[in-house]
């Protein structure tokens, strides 16, 4: 009798537990519908400011500094393995829009290259690297300071790394169109939503899923081209959106977010010409400029959503055997010009590494590193500095 009392008194706990689970992330869905459909029923006023990227002096890249942080401490996180990446097809675009890892910004302040709507945000300190967090708010909304109200085209990317706590919320990304009409990706702990006039949900792998997804970082990147827009988790395309019957013209970033549970998220990008073909630049130009190759900060420790680029150079160099390639790396102007030099050799063998690894003759690359004397934007403001930060493919003849 107590056995049979014991397992009817579980099962009703799991039960609660499971409705509870379930009813807060309708919750959630219902609450982006519902402010999806405000949105579109009322005009946005929200005006970009229009003294553009204003930017702080130049400050050495990951500063170490104290700060009262009571999120669970990231330095336990493992990021997934390179060859995990494989099969990853994800493309970011090369021409940078906006871009800020917040390295320039003081602990505890509201970031200089963003703007509050909504709520309460701060930068903050978080096992040695800066972080934005989303702090008080239902929703809270940031939105990067831009130059132009519309500053979206036909083919982007967009690109964060996050870092979830059991009782925080996905953060949701809003793309506006030209009416202010809304549509937005959210990535929980178990799917990504998409929500607009139609909604869609994938779910994650079970190794991404759930207590597997918390309390660690995590990629994630969407991709618009031509009306499709795709969501990737880590290595993983969890969602495809196959027509949006959306044109964005700009975003934002919103959530609900508080003290002990803020949305914490760093190094947010946006890129256009999403779809721009890496062969063809080979074949016609002899020479690739890519800024999808992506390394930790102040080392050459290789990001692993770096490896959809170096799969396709892989392909390419398979199909055509007699093809001999230089890796050169480059740097911003952070930092000393020795140290970038130095560096940016790092980072270009670091790569040759990876291509070799995938079944590539060393014989066929050679690297150089240039640090940071090639630029080809300012390094006086983020989207300039993330320009610099790329790695170039040249034939040799």
């Amino acid at each position: 009798m107590k056995r049979l009392l014991c397992k009817i008194i579980t099962v009703t706990v799991l039960l609660l537990v499971f409705n509870f689970s379930n009813a807060q992330l309708k919750n959630i869905i219902q609450h982006a519908k519902e402010k999806t459909t405000d949105k579109a029923n009322n005009t946005v006023d929200k005006t970009v400011d229009q003294s553009g990227n204003s930017s702080n002096s130049a400050g050495q890249p990951g500063t170490d500094s104290s700060t009262n942080n009571s999120t669970t401490d990231a330095s336990s996180s493992t990021p997934p393995s390179v060859t995990a990446y494989q099969n990853y097809d994800f493309r970011a675009g090369d021409k940078i829009i906006f871009a800020d890892n917040f390295a320039t910004d003081q602990d505890g302040e509201f970031p200089a290259h963003w703007d509050l709507n909504k709520g309460q945000a701060v930068v903050n300190n978080f096992s040695g690297v800066p972080v934005f967090k989303l702090t008080d708010g239902n929703y809270c909304e940031v939105a990067p300071r831009m130059k132009t109200e519309s500053y979206l085209t036909s083919n982007f990317s967009v690109e964060y790394d996050t870092y979830m706590t059991g009782g925080a919320y996905g953060m949701l990304v809003y793309f506006y169109n030209a009416d202010g009409n809304t549509i937005n990706v959210q990535t929980t702990s178990a799917e990504a939503i998409f929500t607009g006039e139609k909604s869609f949900s994938g779910s994650f792998p079970s190794s991404i899923e759930g207590e597997n997804y918390l309390n660690k970082w995590h990629h994630i990147a969407i991709v618009y081209k031509n009306d499709q827009l795709k969501v990737y988790v880590d290595q993983y395309r969890v969602l495809t959106v196959p027509h949006c019957d959306f044109t964005p013209v700009k975003l934002d970033c919103e959530g609900i977010g508080n003290q002990d549970d803020p949305i914490i998220f760093k190094d947010f990008k946006v890129a256009d010409d999403a779809i721009m073909n890496m062969l063809d630049k080979l074949m016609t130009e002899g020479k690739f400029v890519t800024h999808g190759i992506n390394f930790d900060v102040n080392k050459s420790t290789l990001k692993p959503e770096s490896m959809g680029i170096i799969n396709d150079i892989v392909k390419y160099m398979q199909a055509n055997p007699s093809l001999k390639l230089e890796i050169d790396g480059h740097t911003d102007g952070d930092g000393s010009d020795a140290a970038n030099l130095t560096l940016s050799q790092q980072r270009s063998d670091a790569v040759k590494a990876a291509i070799v690894a995938s079944g590539i003759d060393a014989s066929r690359l050679t690297t150089k590193g240039f640090g940071e004397s090639k630029p080809i934007g300012s390094n006086d403001t983020p989207e300039g500095k993330a320009m610099n930060r790329r790695v170039e493919f040249t034939k040799i003849s």
